[in-house]
């Protein structure tokens, strides 16, 4: 094992998987290290299914009507990718899903008036569901147009607002949108947990509703990937590119630096602000795949 790398990576959860494979791609010789003789850490998706309850300490084991213990991938930190997001781009431009198999979620639901509506993912759909009356689905089309032109460094989209300071509020007002139209759009493409958003300014909330769909408009059924095997894969597949890479050495013994970059949260502003820290550059994605090109040859076309 080489004495001197540029970074040390601790840990293979998928933060630390990702920062692995975007050092590779910009030419840096990376160590990375776990203690554990497994890939994921926090992100890691258990099977069998034997194995989640012996971690949980359940005594009994699945019961029979769970049927094979080797079907099952449980993550422990479940969600879903975005199509167009940042995470999959990152994957897409490191190459990483060489290694993985995605499915497309086959739609989206949501919970209204003690029943169940499938979220519309064609016009078809939009104009044949009961999420809404037929008057508020041409104001919402309305909006989705305004949405899918919005650009924030041309005003010449804002058609008089102020991203920075109009709130949701108000944008949801100018469009004549009813509450029923409101609450769809915050908390099923929006994604918002809570109605905290409708006083701030619009800006994060338009940029949420554009990533929706167009990740939509990527595949069609629904926004959302997830790779075949559980999000488990994803740290794995990233570990593996960069063993392929020849950037990477894997040891169980860990060591002190005398620097350290803490990741406290997992999602990809994170992922970036601790790229920019050991960089001294900010994250690009058309530079890193300047940089992958001059490393790894030309994409084939």
């Amino acid at each position: 094992m080489d004495e001197e790398y540029d970074v040390i990576v601790l840990g293979t959860g998928l933060t630390e998987c990702i920062l692995s494979g975007i050092m590779s791609v910009n030419g840096k010789k990376v160590l990375h290290m776990d203690r554990n003789p497994y890939y994921g850490g926090e992100s890691s998706s258990i099977t069998p299914l034997e194995e989640l309850y012996k971690r949980f300490t359940i005594n009994d084991g699945p019961p029979e009507s769970m049927g094979r213990g080797r079907d099952w991938n449980v993550d422990l930190i479940p969600k879903f990718l975005m199509a167009n997001g940042q995470l999959v781009k990152m994957l897409l431009y490191t190459e990483v899903t060489r290694y993985l198999d995605f499915k497309v979620i086959e739609g989206s639901f949501v919970y209204k008036g003690g029943k169940i509506y499938k979220v519309p993912s064609t016009e078809t759909e939009a104009l044949a569901s009961n999420l809404m009356g037929m008057f508020e689905k041409r104001r919402f089309r309305k909006f989705l147009v305004f949405v899918a032109n919005f650009d924030e460094n041309d005003s010449k989209t804002f058609e008089g607002l102020d991203p920075k300071n109009t709130t949701m509020r108000d944008v949801y007002k100018k469009f004549d949108l009813g509450q029923d139209v409101i609450d769809f759009t915050g908390h099923a493409l929006a994604l918002y947990r809570t109605d905290d958003y409708l006083d701030q300014p619009c800006l994060e909330t338009i940029n949420r509703i554009k990533l929706y769909s167009e990740s939509l408009a990527r595949y069609g059924k629904s926004p959302y990937l997830y790779p075949l095997y559980g999000l488990g894969e994803l740290p794995q597949g990233f570990a593996r590119f960069v063993a392929i890479s020849d950037l990477y050495e894997a040891t169980e013994d860990g060591s002190e630096s005398q620097v350290s970059v803490p990741v406290p949260r997992q999602h990809c502003p994170s992922i970036k602000s601790t790229f920019t820290k050991i960089q001294g550059t900010d994250f690009d994605f058309e530079n890193m795949k300047r940089k992958q090109n001059d490393v790894f040859g030309e994409d084939e076309q």
